[in-house]
């Protein structure tokens, strides 16, 4: 699976979304219009009837009213429903019934829950998201909602805790997180905020319908007017339900489709079929299989793990549970659905204690070799079995003391503004007296002390650590972390000067932040004017030739080497090296950069990464400056750059 092309589907998708939605918007306000039409002056007082055009030139203005009223309903009611959605995933979870999971959690299952998440977010190369249980669930379920990485959150069933065993458990979380790494999520909250529109439609008939022939039974005499208003709810609850069935046909089809490439996503993930194709054999044979009941289950089909409603057929938003599960393992056959039973809390479960950290300073383990620029681009959004090993050991190398502090809301706080702390310039002290100054003494005390752990860790940890610490950060009021990017900003400015690391840091803290405070306000392509986009890339480019290499002729061949990868128009484009004003270069070029879609982000990637590796060896600002670009421009990467040139050399 391309995590390019994926992106591009989901944004086609997307876009024929927004043309169905109008069409079906136009074709009901005119058949609403029509309705109301006929039902008021279709007949005049002396009995002569009209037809529709002389009923639009006698009647224009109440017409058009009707139907500006019913677009004004029905648009009206999608947008409050997407505002209401736009408060991020973990709106959505609360809405579903969810239980914040805390980080400090100690429930051995939850715990479990905890660590797989995180680890799937490392090994991804996005920020872990909150994590959610639906306690009032027994069955086996899960979703993944938000707008954007930085605000999304994954959710589970109490059954699917109590049912999976850990590679099961895995096996879902891994399906879920090809729906955030894919765009899904976005699409789904699309789908959730048309399909109210339209649906409010009908419900709003059925209540004209109800409260028509309720008050002409009670009325002491016939009301003249109670027929027609029983006609016009008639009308506008049939239009609302047909309405309601072509959304449904449109929702059910993207989502089975997206459901089978999230399947076998997981399988790449985990490099086993048996996690996820187990999981989906004991939702049939469980008793309460995988359906929802504290929530609409009709309204978050679409999202699910698994059918959380009794759809069949045509409505049905995932495709039959027996072809899921053929399709991983092609012996199963229906009948060998097992009896399902919870899974015990003392075998498999010591990888998951608190006992089960690395101690203390152990280093971080050794990334493989290096890869190829189309290797590097193609492991973006598409995390492999190795990718999500490392990011288990490398969770269980963090030192525990760092550890714990990223999952603390007190502590992560400062945990962030530890890792901004200069450690290898002199500036540390400067740092310091500020953070006195702005968070006062007792907190500069932790501060440092954290720092001192900080600045004994492996480069390694660092983005994945900053990382982690995303859900504590997140529980705290959106003005202090308004306050913290500021002061993060502040920090890295204490000596006039912005190294390559500090930005990049500086930059996903910025990003994901953003995406948790305002996840509606996620930007998607724009439209920029070729030439500028194309100096952009030019200008990144530049800039990691810049970085990454000794003297001028290096890098002027590294730049040549990324030019290779983006065609003929590249070719007038001349090394113009841009240290003098490298960080402002790149700042623009990035914000920029965002307008491109997904064939584009691609080939920069290429690009960018054949800069980076043209001395076959990567330099760890080098690993944070191509990870940080993939952040900025949506392109989530496994934390996988190797084969690094020793910082000595």
């Amino acid at each position: 699976m391309n995590f390019f092309d994926a992106q591009d589907r989901a944004r086609k998708a997307t876009r024929w979304l927004v043309v169905f939605y109008f069409i079906a918007t136009a074709l009901i306000v005119l058949g609403v219009t029509l309705v109301v039409a006929f039902a008021l002056f279709g007949t005049s007082m002396d009995g002569q009837r009209y037809s529709p055009g002389e009923i639009l030139a006698v009647y224009p203005g109440p017409l058009l009213a009707t139907a500006a009223l019913t677009a004004l309903f029905i648009i009206g009611a999608s947008i409050y429903k997407t505002t209401v959605l736009a408060a991020g995933g973990g709106r959505v979870a609360r809405q579903m019934g969810g239980t914040l999971v805390p980080a400090d959690v100690t429930d051995p299952l939850r715990r479990r829950l905890r660590n797989v998440v995180e680890e799937m977010a490392i090994a991804s190369g996005v920020p872990v998201p909150e994590i959610y249980v639906l306690e009032e669930e027994s069955s086996i379920n899960a979703f993944a909602a938000g707008y954007a990485p930085g605000d999304a959150a994954v959710a589970v069933t109490r059954g699917t805790l109590e049912l999976l065993n850990r590679d099961e458990l895995q096996g879902v979380i891994a399906h879920e997180f090809s729906h955030i790494l894919n765009g899904d999520m976005r699409l789904n909250i699309r789908l959730m905020g048309v399909l109210f529109g339209i649906l409010v439609l009908g419900l709003m008939g059925r209540m004209v319908l109800r409260g028509g022939y309720h008050g002409q039974l009670m009325s002491s005499r016939r009301s003249k007017g109670a027929p027609v208003v029983l006609l016009i709810g008639l009308g506008v609850a049939i239009l609302g339900w047909i309405g309601v069935f072509f959304a449904r046909l449109i929702k059910a089809g993207v989502s089975r489709q997206r459901e089978y490439l999230a399947d076998a996503s997981a399988v790449q993930f985990t490099r086993q079929t048996d996690g996820i194709a187990n999981a989906l054999k004991k939702i049939g044979g469980y008793r309460e299989a995988s359906y929802i009941r504290a929530a609409d289950p009709e309204e978050v089909s679409h999202m699910l793990f698994g059918s959380g409603a009794r759809f069949t057929g045509l409505f049905a938003t995932h495709p039959p549970l027996g072809d899921r599960i053929r399709a991983l393992d092609p012996s199963f056959r229906n009948s060998d659905y097992p009896d399902v039973v919870p899974v015990s809390m003392s075998g498999g479960m010591a990888d998951d204690s608190a006992s089960a950290m690395a101690a203390p300073g152990a280093p971080a383990p050794a990334l493989p070799a290096a890869d190829m620029p189309d290797s590097v681009a193609d492991s973006a959004g598409n995390p492999g079995a190795e990718d999500v090993a490392y990011a288990r050991q490398l969770r269980q190398s963090i030192p525990a003391t760092l550890y714990d502090a990223a999952h603390s809301v007190e502590l992560a706080y400062l945990l962030v503004v530890a890792l901004i702390i200069d450690k290898g310039r002199g500036h540390s002290e400067r740092q310091l007296r500020l953070v006195e100054e702005r968070l006062g003494a007792e907190r500069a005390r932790i501060v440092t002390r954290l720092h001192d752990e900080v600045a004994a860790m492996s480069a390694e940890h660092r983005l994945p650590l900053l990382e982690i610490t995303f859900p504590a950060l997140k529980l705290r009021p959106p003005a202090q972390l308004e306050y913290l990017v500021e002061l993060a900003g502040r920090l890295i400015d204490v000596d006039g000067q912005v190294d390559l690391y500090e930005y990049c840091f500086y930059r996903v803290l910025r990003i994901s932040l953003g995406q948790a405070a305002n996840p509606a306000s996620y930007p998607g392509p724009r439209h920029e004017a070729r030439r500028e986009l194309r100096q952009a890339v030019i200008d990144l480019l530049t800039v990691v030739a810049d970085y990454g290499h000794r003297d001028a002729a290096s890098s002027e061949q590294a730049f040549e080497a990324g030019k290779a990868y983006l065609g003929k128009w590249a070719r007038a484009h001349d090394y113009q090296s841009k240290e003098r004003y490298t960080l402002r270069a790149l700042e623009r070029s990035l914000d920029l950069l965002t307008a491109l879609n997904g064939k584009g982000r691609n080939l920069v990637l290429k690009a960018v990464t054949a800069v980076a590796v043209h001395d076959s060896r990567v330099t760890s600002a080098e690993t944070e400056l191509i990870r940080t670009v993939c952040a900025s421009l949506d392109m989530p990467l496994p934390p996988l750059i190797a084969g690094r040139r020793s910082e000595s050399e």
